[in-house]
């Protein structure tokens, strides 16, 4: 690796950190720029998931205050997300890397919209029935869907899960993204602890997203904090779309 290349991964990991903070997707930093480097797909995954681990786990931290009385929901939701990502990681390394490149901005889609329409849904919730402040009993389900996606490729499982969460959940938009991060974490976690035992990733690139990652994550739990909950929604939205067309055009071209 050149330090050009060392560089271009270290930037790349502080990108990441810092959008998995405020939002999610930051893998779309990171694992692009492993391609062009020459990186086979399922060492760019390894590695990538394992370097942002750290970056997560800083994001969440970010959030601590957001987190003050969630407990439960950390405790039921995690369990599921911790499942799901075994789950991912498995399919990950049994599957042909074609069986998600379809779905995943099927995905990312149906969270942005679950995200612009999170508004008029928990009004109708609140309509149709009391509150329910840990979702019911599909959600759990919901995130342990999302835990198997993040496991598999990880890229935008902050969006799906936001959109999961803030259409169940009827809370402060920033209270939910604590939440959200602190869900990727134990994916990201347990992914990367998977992965290190039975992958093959490449070190120094571990090493340095997870470097920049854990920059990234602190910095940007600290402008996240301080966005509106309408100017936090847009900005889920734009980057959500954003991924998903870049995926489709990925999927398409390949």
């Amino acid at each position: 690796m050149t330090w050009w290349e060392a560089l271009a991964v270290l930037a790349a990991g502080i990108g990441a950190g810092g959008i998995n903070a405020v939002v999610g997707s930051g893998t779309l930093f990171t694992f692009p720029v492993l391609l062009a480097l020459g990186y086979p797909p399922v060492v760019a995954t390894v590695s990538n998931s394992i370097g942002l681990a750290p970056g997560s786990l800083t994001g969440a931290i970010g959030y601590r205050r957001e987190l003050a009385g969630q407990r439960t929901r950390i405790l039921r939701f995690g369990a599921m997300s911790f499942l799901g990502a075994i789950t991912g990681c498995l399919l990950l390394l049994t599957l042909p890397e074609e069986v998600f490149t379809f779905v995943v901005p099927v995905l990312i889609l149906l969270a942005c919209t679950l995200i612009i329409a999170q508004p008029r849904i928990n009004a109708w919730m609140r309509r149709r029935r009391p509150s329910r402040p840990n979702g019911g009993t599909l959600l759990p389900l919901g995130v342990y869907g999302a835990g198997a996606y993040g496991g598999y490729f990880a890229a935008a499982q902050g969006i799906v899960l936001i959109g999961l969460l803030g259409s169940s959940l009827d809370d402060d938009i920033q209270r939910i993204n604590a939440l959200k991060n602190a869900l990727t974490s134990i994916v990201n976690g347990t992914a990367a602890v998977f992965y290190m035992i039975f992958a093959n990733p490449s070190w120094p690139v571990v090493g340095l997203i997870a470097g920049g990652a854990i920059v990234g994550g602190y910095l940007g739990a600290k402008v996240g904090r301080r966005l509106k909950p309408l100017a936090l929604r847009i900005l889920v939205v734009v980057i959500g779309l954003t991924a998903a067309v870049q995926l489709l055009m990925d999927a398409l071209g390949g």
